[in-house]
C-alpha cells in the first residue's frame, strides 16, 4: 500500500501551530491570545452593560445611547479581526532549504586551510544598484534577504522582521505588520472611548447626585473602567506612537534597536513611507502549507541573489545587513572535515603512503567557488 504523502503543515520544521488543515498559521505561543481576548472582552462587556445601557435609559430622548452601545459592539468585532488576522497568517516567512545552496557547499576551502578560518558568513548581492552584505542562516540554509531576521521564538526566517510579540502569538513581519498596527492604534481609540462616555455616564449621575463620591458608589463599573483604560492607555497608546515614528522613518523595532535608529537606507521621507505601509498590496505568501511535500530535492538549492526593488534615498555604498547569530555548526563541521582530510593527505605523501581516496575529499568541495561577488570571511 502506497504511503499517503504528507502535506507541508504537517511536516514543518518550525515551532508553529497550525489550525483549520494549515489554513491558519500562528506561533508556538498562541495560547496567550486568550490573554488578549480576555482583557479586551471582559471590560467591554462591563460597559456595555453597566455603563451603555443605563445610557440607554438616560438618553432616550436622543437615542445616543443606542447609538453609543452600537459603536462599542461593532468597534470591538473590528479590533478582534485584526487581532485574529495578525497572529493567525504568515508574517512572512521565507522558505527554508533542505541543503546548503551551491557557493556554500562549493566554497574554495584552501584559505581556510592555511588560516583556520571560517566559511564565508556573508555575501553581497545588489540593492538597487548597491551592494549589501546579507547573512547566511545555519538553520534555514539560505542567506537572508535584507531586512530578514530568524526568529529564536518561531525557528523561521521573517522578511521586514520587526519583533515577536507574546501578546498575538506571533511574529510581526512584511506581510502582518500593517495588522498589528491598526490593532495596536484601535485598541488604544477603544480604550480612549470607553474612558470617555464612562467619564460622561458619572457626569450625569453627579449632576443628580450632586457629589462625585456619590456618583462613584452607584457606579462603581465606571470608576473601575476609567481607572483600567487609564492604564491599558500608557501601554497601547505609547506603542501606537512608537511605531509612528518607526513607520514615518522606515524602520523596523529590530532595526532601531540594533543600529540606535540610524538607518536612512530606506527611508524615502514621511509621507512616501505611510503610503508605503497603508496602500501598496500586501504579497502572497512564498510557502502553501496545503501543498504536498516535494520528496526526492537531490540537487542543492542556488541562494537568490537577483537585485532588490528598492528604491534608496541616500549615496550610501556600502550597507551592513547583519544579525546576531553566528554560521552554523554544520558549516563548521564540514569546514574541519575539509582541513583534516586535507593535511592527512599531506602526510600520506611525505611518508609514501597511500593518499586519501578522492571520492570522500571531493563530496561538496569539487567545485570551485560559485560566489558571484568575493565573499566575507
Amino acid at each position: 500500500m502506497a504511503k499517503q504523502p504528507k502535506l507541508v503543515y504537517q511536516s514543518w520544521k518550525a515551532n508553529n501551530k497550525f489550525l483549520l488543515g494549515g489554513r491558519l498559521i500562528f506561533g508556538p505561543d498562541a495560547k496567550s491570545l486568550i490573554i488578549t481576548f480576555t482583557l479586551i472582552l471582559v471590560p467591554v462587556v462591563l460597559f456595555c452593560v453597566f455603563v451603555a445601557r443605563n445610557l440607554v435609559l438616560e438618553l432616550q430622548r436622543e437615542s445616543a445611547g443606542y447609538a453609543i452601545l452600537v459603536i462599542t459592539i461593532v468597534f470591538t468585532i473590528y479590533v478582534f479581526i485584526l487581532l485574529l488576522s495578525t497572529s493567525a497568517n504568515d508574517p512572512g516567512i521565507v522558505p527554508r532549504n533542505s541543503h546548503p545552496p551551491e557557493e556554500v557547499l562549493g566554497y574554495d576551502s584552501s584559505a581556510s586551510v592555511e588560516t583556520g578560518s571560517r566559511p564565508p558568513r556573508f555575501k553581497e548581492v545588489l540593492v538597487n544598484g548597491l551592494p549589501v552584505r546579507v547573512k547566511y542562516c545555519e538553520t534555514c540554509m539560505l542567506y537572508r534577504p535584507p531586512r530578514c531576521s530568524h526568529c529564536s521564538v518561531c525557528d523561521n526566517c521573517v522578511e521586514r522582521f520587526d519583533h515577536h510579540c507574546p501578546w498575538v502569538g506571533q511574529c510581526i513581519g512584511k506581510r502582518n505588520y500593517r495588522c498589528f498596527f491598526l490593532f495596536v492604534s484601535s485598541t488604544a481609540l477603544l480604550c480612549v472611548f470607553v474612558f470617555s462616555i464612562s467619564a460622561l455616564y458619572l457626569k450625569l449621575l453627579m449632576d443628580d447626585s450632586g457629589t462625585l463620591w456619590k456618583a462613584i458608589k452607584e457606579s462603581p463599573a465606571s470608576a473601575a473602567l476609567m481607572a483600567y483604560c487609564f492604564i491599558a492607555l500608557w501601554f497601547v497608546g505609547g506603542l501606537t506612537g512608537f511605531h509612528l515614528y518607526l513607520i514615518g522613518t522606515n524602520q523596523t523595532t529590530y532595526e532601531n534597536f540594533r543600529y540606535k535608529g540610524d538607518n536612512r537606507v530606506y527611508n524615502r521621507g514621511c509621507i512616501k513611507n505611510f503610503l508605503q505601509l497603508f496602500c501598496s498590496r500586501i504579497e502572497p505568501s512564498k510557502i502553501n502549507f496545503r501543498s504536498y511535500v516535494q520528496e526526492g530535492a537531490s540537487k542543492p538549492p542556488k541562494s537568490n541573489t537577483q537585485e532588490t526593488d528598492i528604491n534608496i534615498s541616500d549615496g550610501d555604498t556600502r550597507i551592513k545587513v547583519e544579525d546576531d547569530l553566528d554560521i552554523g555548526d554544520d558549516i563548521m563541521k564540514i569546514s574541519q572535515r575539509r582541513n583534516s582530510e586535507e593535511i592527512g593527505d599531506v602526510r600520506g605523501r611525505g611518508s609514501d603512503r597511500s593518499p586519501i581516496g578522492r571520492s570522500e575529499v571531493d563530496f561538496g568541495f569539487g567545485l570551485e567557488s560559485q560566489f558571484s561577488s568575493r565573499p566575507s570571511y
